[in-house]
């Protein structure tokens, strides 16, 4: 089993700055691409940003420039630098793996980590 554990979420205001963390354990051979996903309030789930083993990265339109994700492999951890943070980043924010194991690749998800953007 692999486990996904997010951290970083909290109250900030418009324009400040969060860090958000996710570490994977468990049973993994290696990762192929670590993201985040957000979902708001009646709302659907939606991709934040992705980047996969060789360090690409692909962004949503609505945090390019705003949003950097990185990634320790040796430590198989991700992260999620956001700045100018607007109300409408508001979310439950995923983290996500594509992690290779002794069943194959599979998809493992976080249990979120909420953000919170408000004056």
């Amino acid at each position: 089993q692999v486990q996904l554990v997010e951290s970083g979420g909290g109250l900030v205001q418009p324009g400040g700055s969060l860090r958000l963390s996710c570490a994977a354990s468990g049973s993994i051979f290696s990762i192929n691409a670590m993201g985040w996903y957000r979902q708001a309030p009646g709302k659907q789930r939606e991709l934040v940003a992705v980047i996969i083993s060789g360090g690409s990265t692909n962004y949503a339109d609505s945090v390019k420039g705003r949003f950097t994700i990185s990634r320790d492999n040796a430590k198989n951890t991700v992260y999620l630098q956001m700045n100018s943070l607007k109300p409408e980043d508001t979310a439950v924010y995923y983290c996500h793996a594509e992690v290779l194991n002794p069943e194959g690749y599979m998809d493992y998800w976080g249990k979120g980590t909420l953000v919170t953007v408000s004056s």
